[in-house]
């Protein structure tokens, strides 16, 4: 199944400009292609330009890349804000992320796992605090992190990724409420969590023979279309309702509101 078989969604993002990390491949990659499949003018940022530009060419006219480390703090924070003066951001989708490497915690490298926190924790927050100011002074904007089920899951060999993914749940639900607090209902800030997604990440789970996700049979896992279309659905008018939540694709009703096939992988 492609994107191309799906139902479309009954909105357009024509006109809006999203601006998706981790786009070179995987969820980022499905993501950028469902966004400037509604019209959105779409931003791919990753490390590997080869990659971003083989994604660029194959979305067509609508994306443009940039080479971005989301390690990089203020320069990343600059970066955007650079691309926010040039063509105001109304979507940031926080999906770099990295598993690299699974160990056991007394076994785990702490440089690794400090550079784990940089990525999936440490990119999140400087992508979403470079965004937010401008996105509440022109009174719109979306911003949706890639979450899991390992925020609220101790699975072994994982102590990196289900802490930061832990950290950025709470970011969600943070700023999330800040912004309605402060009655900035036009903003949001939204977490997805797909389940599990038949991407390289997953591959290098599967590899590894650690914890029972990595036992779990190749076709339980979604295509990454899937993800991306969630991705692009909460970028629409219905998004809002979840702002300062995780919404979820594992379920019936999550799948349904999304428009995707209820009897697939379970993910």
């Amino acid at each position: 199944m492609t994107q191309t078989d799906l139902p479309p969604l009954p909105f357009d993002l024509s006109g809006r400009t999203a601006v998706i990390t981790g786009a070179s491949r995987g969820i980022g990659r499905a993501a950028a292609q469902a966004l400037a499949d509604l019209g959105a003018q779409v931003v791919l940022l990753a490390r590997n330009e080869d990659a971003l530009k083989d994604a660029a060419e194959a979305i067509g006219p609508q994306a443009r890349y940039a080479v971005a480390d989301v390690t990089a703090g203020a320069e990343y924070r600059a970066q955007l804000a650079g691309i926010d003066a040039d063509t105001p951001i109304d979507i940031l989708v926080n999906n770099a992320g990295t598993i690299d490497p699974i160990a056991r915690f007394w076994e785990s490298d702490p440089d690794d796992w400090a550079r784990a926190v940089q990525i999936n924790l440490m990119g999140v927050y400087d992508g979403t605090r470079a965004v937010l100011p401008s996105m509440i002074q022109r009174g719109r904007g979306k911003v949706v992190n890639l979450s899991s089920g390992a925020a609220n899951s101790a699975l072994p060999g994982w102590s990196h990724y289900c802490t930061t993914k832990a950290a950025v749940q709470r970011i969600t639900q943070v700023s999330g409420r800040e912004l309605r607090e402060a009655g900035h209902e036009g903003v949001s800030v939204i977490g997805l969590s797909p389940g599990t997604v038949a991407t390289d990440m997953m591959a290098t789970i599967r590899d590894s023979g650690v914890n029972a996700v990595s036992q779990l049979p190749w076709e339980r896992h979604i295509p990454a279309h899937w993800a991306g279309r969630a991705v692009a659905w909460l970028c629409g008018p219905e998004g809002a309702a979840h702002s300062g939540t995780d919404f979820s694709i594992k379920t019936e009703d999550g799948r349904r509101a999304v428009g995707l096939p209820l009897d697939g992988a379970p993910g």
